[in-house]
């Protein structure tokens, strides 16, 4: 399994003692805040993936509604669906840069396009594997949600621990054998998971929407959904998503050696706009009214804040803004 924000640059080792977060891979990790542009993704060859896939929620432990449909609201726009209208810079449009893997795959392999789109939501507010997690009952959870034709992205509550959350990481993705066969073969399913770190660490899960556990202490910004916890999740589930699209297996799109890579996010750590440097995010767009930082818009009005992306065709991090 890779990890979400995990860095090697050439900054000074004075910024990697001032930093919050890394992504390598598919785990957000906890280090710095901004990476140098770094080698073209390579391809390992392996499979993307592809066709119409449902991303299913489950969600673990309490979550309030109004948590709930700022997540799945995420999730619904990714679509450039022009039934779901979306004012610009929007999350459909963040997601193209997503999409041009797999015109560079397919002229390698057949790889038809991705079209994600929000599927069933499974609630277990009893907390039936305890308020304690490891890693395999994450694999257990997700395998609650559909095994073919889906990602299953399990969402811990903030009272819920879980091995490696907060030490480590802050989400990861990977993948697990299904108990479906596809022509009496076992096959494989994609799964996420993000913890809400409001109550455990959101200085360095929830940056920067929260005041930064190291480095330059400057004031947190203001969430747009106006939920710290919640917001934080939307920023690691976006970079999740774009890793699991372009590396679902493990063999496909990554920079460094497998097991301590960099995917399509996680090479451009800390980044959100323009003008970013370790302990800030960049020139984001600001909500005249409530004062909240954002870079993206997406369905019924909402705004997020999204990570940047690797971009093939230009080998840099690209921003919305």
């Amino acid at each position: 399994m890779a990890s979400f924000f995990a860095s090697k640059t050439a900054l000074p080792k004075l910024f990697l003692a001032l930093c919050l977060l890394q992504m390598a891979s598919a785990t957000r990790r906890l280090t710095e805040l901004v990476q140098d542009q770094s080698p073209p993704m390579q391809y390992h060859n392996g499979p993307l993936l592809s066709g119409k896939i449902s991303v299913n929620l489950i969600w673990y432990g309490r979550f309030k509604p109004s948590q709930r449909t700022i997540v799945s609201d995420f999730v619904n726009s990714l679509s450039s669906d022009p039934s779901l209208a979306q004012a610009l810079p929007s999350v459909s449009q963040w997601w193209k840069t997503v999409d041009k893997y797999y015109k560079l795959s397919s002229s390698k392999r057949r790889t038809p396009s991705l079209t994600l789109s929000l599927g069933r939501q499974v609630l277990d507010e009893s907390y039936s594997l305890g308020k304690s997690l490891a890693s395999k009952h994450l694999v257990e959870l997700a395998s609650r949600g559909e095994q073919q034709n889906a990602v299953n992205v399990v969402l811990t509550s903030s009272d819920v621990a879980v091995e490696g959350f907060c030490m480590s990481r802050c989400g990861t993705h990977g993948s697990a054998v299904g108990s479906v066969k596809v022509n009496g073969r076992s096959s494989r399913f994609a799964y996420i998971w993000v913890g809400n770190s409001e109550k455990q660490c959101p200085g360095q899960c929830a940056w920067p929407y929260h005041q930064p556990l190291y480095g330059p202490q400057s004031p947190p910004l203001v969430a747009p959904n106006g939920d710290v916890g919640v917001d934080g999740m939307v920023i690691n589930l976006a970079g999740l998503l774009a890793g699991t699209a372009t590396n679902p297996f493990s063999n496909g799109y990554y920079q460094g050696e497998a097991g301590a890579s960099l995917e399509v996010a996680s090479a451009c750590t800390g980044i959100y706009a323009n003008g970013a440097y370790p302990g800030f995010a960049g020139n984001l767009l600001v909500d005249e009214t409530t004062g909240a930082s954002y870079n993206a818009h997406g369905v019924d009005g909402r705004k997020y804040l999204v990570p940047a992306l690797y971009d093939p065709s230009t080998s840099s991090c690209s921003t919305l803004v």
